[in-house]
């Protein structure tokens, strides 16, 4: 697999939470900030939105907004509505006008990934993403959201499952959202996969994870040279190619250890090491606990 998709299989993305949203007439309504990544995909009619004293944002039939955390913010029917406090809830929620067809009707909800590499997944994400419908609709991502339309207002068998799905799908298509802008996105992995040199030492990286990959070696898959790599990778990525490298290989570890189902020897084998000892101790250094306190503490939490 690709970079990329190696860390969405990593990280096994649900939609933990999605929810019809309707409103009608005028309303304005203030949620506080929470810790995971939130949506918002319009099925009819328009609204604005606003973060923490920013201009409002409109969002219109069509539109999809994804937020990597999601902080405190406004939704309104239009600027310069007084917005009153609300709780987050699991279930449908109606705004406004309580009788009558509502004017606007949204799914919203928020992301659930595996907790110990979710930062991984985090870490790629700019602050926001808004896909307006203007710029999807004759894409795969507006063919996406058309097709969870229909489910969303159908009666179907499996109707959960197949939203549930289609949600993973559109995570996907955000992420590589072509029209991203290039300075919106952070340091890091998006960062690199747009870069056809660094790109292609990713995908080397990602591919053969066990070999004893050096910066001369990545850099001659890359075609470039040495210190031209190895400069350009730091600046893109973040970090030097071997510190990615361990990073990933950890990431790989962690997710091994919480499933449980794998000897350390075998762990340590499939990412590099040369022994369950030399793991262990890379592990420690980089995590601050062994293997087994981490699959043990983790277990706990869980």
């Amino acid at each position: 697999m690709d970079p990329l998709s190696d860390i969405i299989a990593l990280l096994r993305p649900t939609a933990a939470v999605s929810k019809p949203i309707a409103a009608r007439g005028r309303w304005g309504v203030r949620y506080r900030a929470y810790d995971a990544p939130g949506f918002t995909i319009v099925l009819a009619g328009e609204a604005w939105i606003a973060f923490g004293g920013t201009a409002p944002r409109r969002l219109a039939q069509g539109d999809f907004l994804l937020l990597p955390t999601t902080p405190a913010f406004e939704l309104c029917s239009e600027p310069g509505v007084a917005c009153v406090p609300v709780d987050p809830r699991n279930e449908p929620v109606r705004h406004g006008e309580q009788e009558g067809e509502p004017d606007f009707v949204a799914l919203g909800g928020s992301f659930a990934f595996e907790r110990v590499n979710a930062p991984l997944l985090l870490g790629l994400l700019p602050g926001l993403i808004h896909i307006p419908a203007s710029e999807g609709r004759a894409t795969r991502f507006g063919r996406l959201i058309e097709l969870l339309s229909e489910e969303c207002v159908s009666d179907y068998p499996g109707k959960q499952l197949i939203i549930q799905r289609m949600l993973e799908a559109l995570l996907v298509e955000a992420l590589r959202w072509r029209s991203i802008e290039q300075g919106a996105v952070p340091t890091g992995l998006l960062s690199g996969m747009r870069d056809p040199a660094l790109a292609r030492a990713l995908r080397a990286m990602h591919a053969d994870v066990r070999a004893g990959w050096t910066v001369a070696e990545l850099a001659r898959v890359a075609g470039m040279s040495r210190s031209a790599f190895a400069a350009r990778f730091a600046e893109v990525l973040g970090c030097a190619p071997i510190e990615y490298l361990a990073r990933w290989r950890m990431a790989i570890a962690k997710d091994a250890l919480l499933r449980g189902m794998k000897s350390l020897d075998r762990i340590a084998d499939e990412i590099g090491y040369e022994s369950a000892s030399a793991f262990s101790t890379a592990f420690r250094k980089r995590l601050g606990a062994s293997p087994g306190k981490f699959a043990r503490d983790s277990a706990m939490e869980g």
